[in-house]
């Protein structure tokens, strides 16, 4: 009779054991596994959802691809020294500012403060390098823009 009863009680304990493990691990069910076994709901639901991404990013493509082909003419790099023309103590009055873009192509706007006058220049720029002779002060703003 005590053999039987251990029996009972072994098994008792296997069956506790076997239960205890499986719910430990329904405890650590994903929650994108519904609790109500609806799965092919959720997987319907989660195909109408990446449908609707896929066309909000194929709605975009047409205005990235636009922008893509206009970022290499767009202003990228800038830079402004600032210098006394002629030598005179002007209080660094003039300018030599440098406007390019992804390919290095642009122009340097200078301004030269005088005690009487201001005088505006541009000059053309192509691969980081001026398309006529650009001053000590022209060549300095290129060279910042483009971190030289």
């Amino acid at each position: 009779m005590e053999s039987v009863a251990l029996v009972v009680a072994v098994a008792a304990f296997v069956l506790a054991m076997v239960a205890l493990t499986k719910a430990s691990r329904d405890r650590h069910q994903p929650a994108a596994i519904p609790q109500d076994a609806n799965l092919l709901e959720s997987i319907r639901s989660f195909d109408e959802d990446l449908a609707n991404v896929e066309a909000a990013v194929a709605r975009m493509v047409p205005t990235v691809r636009s922008l893509n082909e206009r970022m290499p003419g767009a202003l990228r790099y800038a830079a402004v020294v600032t210098f006394d023309a002629q030598d005179e103590r002007t209080g660094h009055l003039s300018r030599s500012i440098a406007l390019l873009n992804e390919r290095k192509d642009g122009l340097v706007i200078t301004l030269l403060h005088g005690p009487r006058q201001t005088l505006f220049f541009t000059k053309m720029v192509r691969n980081g390098e001026g398309i006529e002779p650009l001053s000590t002060e022209e060549q300095a703003a290129v060279d910042r823009a483009l971190g030289a």
